[in-house]
């Protein structure tokens, strides 16, 4: 470290390591609590996955928002990012697990000599949000559960995803970016095919996606060596048209789904993260919702 610099912490935050009761590995919740009393209600929430990359995005967005409402339309929350106890913004090997719907596979290591890659521990998560994380939450700050949010991006999305087919009760909005839909011969359209009903609750689902997300490469990635099998990845993943063929296919349905579908220009798969946390800070802390 430079003489004279210290360590820099972002004020107001703090994180707690939650260790899942039926064992394994512990995660870390990254959270920021809004000061001063909560309204009689209680504060919304957004829940995130993939935590150590998207609280950063997540809290400099309220902050620099909620002082403003008028200009705005964003208030006061809470943000609780499910991480994982690691100073790296992703943790490949646990969110494949977590974020991977089913069936449960094993897929060739990320590198030689590697571990097995695992998917399909979705509902283990969703177990933990539901029963473990939300309880605790819920006994240190005064939450409104008609005002509960979930946002997810990549893998994160594609869980998103899965969990609002699941249990489309247990958050009010469902805000998924850039989803792999097409993951496993797009297994999750099977689980958005026997959803069960949310009478009463009338979710709320944002779908959306990067503008080089779909036939065409950023202008930049045509210069790069692996151009052409981009493209033909493009061909596969098809994550623009699937997300926004998915909200045209269940907005207005007899479940009561209500959805949107953003681009968001000049991004790419992994750029368009800031953008889409702010957008999910916009919809979970949105005035007078």
């Amino acid at each position: 470290m430079t003489e004279g610099t210290q360590v820099y912490a972002m004020p107001g935050t703090r994180f707690f390591d939650l260790m899942p009761a039926e064992g394994g590995e512990p995660y870390r919740i990254f959270l920021s609590i809004p000061a001063g009393e909560p309204p009689a209600e209680g504060w919304p929430l957004l829940v995130t996955t993939d935590g150590n990359a998207t609280f950063p995005f997540a809290v400099a967005s309220l902050v620099t928002q909620a002082p403003y409402p008028t200009g705005t339309n964003v208030g006061w929350g809470v943000v609780a990012a499910i991480g994982y106890p690691s100073d790296d913004p992703y943790n490949a090997m646990r969110r494949a697990w977590d974020l991977g719907p089913p069936p449960v596979k094993s897929y060739p290591p990320y590198f030689e000599g590697g571990p097995p890659v695992l998917i399909g521990g979705t509902g283990e998560l969703l177990d933990l949000i539901e029963h473990e994380l939300l309880p605790k939450l819920a006994a240190m700050v005064r939450l409104d559960p008609a005002r509960r949010s979930l946002f997810g991006h990549s893998f994160g999305g594609l869980f998103t995803l899965f969990s609002l087919f699941e249990r489309p009760g247990l958050f009010k909005n469902w805000i998924a970016a850039s989803p792999t839909i097409y993951w496993e011969g797009s297994e999750i359209l099977n689980n958005e095919a026997r959803r069960p009903d949310a009478p009463g609750n009338a979710p709320f689902l944002h779908l959306s996606a990067g503008e080089y997300e779909g036939d065409e490469l950023a202008p930049f990635q045509y210069r790069n060596e692996d151009a052409e099998t981009r493209l033909e990845k493009r061909k596969t993943e098809r994550t623009i048209s699937l997300a926004r063929e998915m909200a045209v296919r269940l907005n207005g349905t007899a479940d009561g789904i209500r959805t949107e579908f953003e681009i968001f220009p000049g991004e790419t798969h992994m750029s368009v993260l800031g953008p889409a946390v702010n957008r999910a800070v916009n919809i979970a802390f949105a005035v007078g919702k």
